[in-house]
């Protein structure tokens, strides 16, 4: 499939996809550094009505591009009543032109423990799982992501999850009872103090479930988070974090034992059925066009990098606000031109990519993928050959048998993947 440009009633469009950014959560996890927190009703309504303004504010600046995916990601999406869900795709569907010719990917993070709380606004009645899996699939969604992370509820108490396992089997079988047949599990390893046997059971009991996708996510320790201080540098408990021999051992039995269940690891740490694939992720490796919504979201249009303001009390009062205040003469003088234009002026962070900055991006982000990266591509892309770039690393790299070159492709191997980060930093170029 070409990620650059799909059909749109027989015209050609570039291709688009969208993050919509929902910052709310029930509690943070003791590893989490997202951008989320717990809020009010009243503060999830008024974030959501500042949402809908941004998207409409594409209406008509978006003709050139076709959405072929949607992700709703947080935070926790699923924490929030089913209807500001529903709406945010009404407004989504008004605004932009989404694909006729391929079904778009419309997928939404789920928390098994957010299934069967009160409502965002604290009323006394309770939102059955069922009810909102079944307002999710008539809105459209048609891709659940749960965010599980382990079939042991010690290690989901250890990481301050607010579930258990039995509680993501219930929301698992409602799902598949409900038709979603494009399902992804997350699940994190190198826990404190986890053991091989523990994660080993742990993929034997989701590979049972038959997911059409897995993520399997080794634990990062970010600073500022409770597990910094615990497992960090200077912790007290840093020990019990697995050594990077154990960590190794577990991405070798990961591949093991999901190859052998019929999935392919067609990304570092992403492993898929065959056609189930992520074409919302594969689209951030490939450098194809995406555009973040909402609170702190990122995008990429072209060669620019941009992301709204992370600063919840910025983001409401600009949007609700008059936003002619807020945009530069220079925004003001482009405004309505196209996608680029900064409606309100919540854009921070913009960077346009020198030839240098989007070459090293095809390399690291494009390694990434099990397919590695194209020889060819490389050379229409930038017009000068990968070699005559990289000769020197791909020589050295290819010596050490951390890469290997298969006809137009070079590919991280699996020695490569275990050390990827270390690989990766080859290819910088400044």
């Amino acid at each position: 499939m070409n990620h650059d440009y799909q059909t749109y009633k027989g015209t050609w469009k570039e291709d688009l996809r969208l993050y919509v950014h929902v910052p709310f959560c029930v509690k943070k996890c003791a590893y989490c550094d997202f951008l989320s927190g717990p809020s009010n009703g009243k503060g999830i309504e008024s974030y959501f009505n500042a949402l809908y303004k941004e998207i409409r504010s594409y209406k008509d600046r978006t003709r050139d591009y076709i959405v072929t995916s949607i992700y709703i990601g947080g935070g926790t999406p699923s924490c929030v009543d089913s209807d500001y869900i529903t709406r945010t795709l009404n407004e989504i569907k008004d605004a932009f032109e989404l694909s006729i010719d391929i079904e778009p990917e419309i997928t939404i993070e789920v928390n098994p423990g957010t299934m069967y709380i009160v409502d965002s606004n604290n009323l006394n009645s309770f939102e059955n799982g069922r009810n909102k899996l079944k307002e999710y699939k008539k809105a459209g969604i048609n891709r659940i992501s749960f965010g599980l992370q382990s079939t042991h509820d010690h290690e989901l108490r250890l990481l301050g999850r607010i579930h258990s396992y039995s509680e993501f089997l219930e929301n698992f079988n409602q799902a598949r009872e409900l038709g979603f047949n494009n399902i992804n599990i997350d699940l994190m390893s190198a826990l404190p103090g986890q053991s091989t046997w523990s994660w080993e059971e742990t993929l034997i009991r989701i590979a049972k479930l038959n997911p059409e996708h897995i993520s399997a996510y080794s634990l990062i320790i970010e600073e500022g988070t409770p597990f910094y201080d615990m497992y960090g540098p200077e912790g007290e408990e840093r020990d019990k974090l697995p050594s990077e021999e154990t960590d190794r051992l577990i991405y070798a039995m990961t591949k093991e034992k999901l190859m052998s269940q019929g999935y392919k690891r067609y990304e570092i740490s992403n492993y898929a059925k065959e056609g189930y694939e992520c074409r919302h992720n594969i689209a951030y490796w490939e450098r194809v066009s995406y555009l973040g919504l909402g609170l702190g979201s990122a995008s990429l249009i072209g060669n620019t990098r941009f992301s709204n303001t992370n600063s919840l009390k910025e983001y409401m009062n600009i949007i609700n606000g008059n936003h002619n205040k807020f945009m530069s003469t220079n925004t003001k003088k482009i405004y309505n031109i196209g996608i680029l234009d900064d409606f309100y002026g919540i854009r921070r962070n913009i960077i346009s990519l020198t030839k240098n900055q989007q070459i090293e991006e095809f390399m690291f982000l494009g390694l990434r993928k099990s397919d590695g990266v194209s020889k060819s591509s490389f050379l229409n892309k930038f017009g000068i050959s990968m070699d005559y770039i990289y000769d020197k690393q791909i020589n050295k790299l290819e010596k050490e048998r951390l890469i290997i070159i298969e006809k137009d492709f070079v590919k991280l191997t699996d020695y490569g993947t275990d050390v990827s980060n270390m690989v990766l930093s080859e290819f910088l170029i400044d």
